[in-house]
C-alpha cells in the first residue's frame, strides 16, 4: 500500500494534464474578452459610418 501511494504522489502525468487546462482557460478568458472588446467597437464604427452616409 505504502508503495502505491509513493507512486501516484511522484508520478506527474496528471500535473501535466491540469497545466494544459488552466492555459487553455487562460487562453479562453483573453480571447473571448478580446472578441467583445473589438466587436463593440466595431459595432460603433459601422453605426457612425453609416449615420455619416445618410
Amino acid at each position: 500500500m505504502a508503495k502505491l501511494l509513493q507512486q501516484l504522489w511522484t508520478d506527474e502525468r496528471g500535473q501535466d494534464i491540469a497545466e494544459y487546462a488552466v492555459m487553455l482557460a487562460v487562453i479562453l478568458v483573453i480571447v473571448v474578452g478580446t472578441i467583445r472588446l473589438i466587436g463593440s467597437n466595431a459595432n460603433n464604427v459601422f453605426s457612425q459610418v453609416g449615420s455619416a452616409i445618410q
